[in-house]
């Protein structure tokens, strides 16, 4: 059985996201049903294994594309979109792929041929209002 690795940024971050639970979910769907690297299944595919109708993808991506999390591109030989998850938020067969993966895509980021995630401040959560008075049973 091979092992896989998640990337950090978007696993460890994702409570933080500004978007609503649906797609959050569908985007833990997309990790999990994405190739190492990020390449995902056609709106098709995607539609018929989550249960839902194709618009109901085209609405769980939307808010997934503003955040680069998931990228789009036209697909040359069927003239349709191709996705993918943004090179920081897939998964990769082990941490060498990883790195390296990370690393060609600040490459790319700083080229301006790869778009930034466009993510939250990394905050420490701040405390609940009023001191808490808790102890250990």
């Amino acid at each position: 059985m091979a092992l896989e690795v998640k990337s950090p940024l978007v696993g460890d971050r994702i409570w933080a996201l500004p978007i609503g639970g649906a797609p959050v979910k569908f985007l833990q769907y997309l990790i999990f049903r994405s190739e190492n690297g990020g390449a995902l299944p056609s709106q098709r595919q995607m539609a018929v294994e989550y249960g839902v109708k194709p618009p109901t993808i085209s609405s769980l991506m939307e808010p997934l594309f503003e955040l680069n999390l998931v990228l789009r591109s036209k697909a040359e030989e069927r003239g349709g979109n191709t996705y993918r998850l943004h090179p920081l938020a897939a998964k990769y067969a082990d941490v060498d792929e990883m790195t390296a993966a990370f690393q060609q895509a600040m490459q790319e980021i700083r080229a301006g041929r790869l778009p930034s995630l466009n993510l939250p401040e990394n905050r420490v959560t701040p405390p609940a209002e009023g001191e808490r008075n808790l102890r250990i049973a």
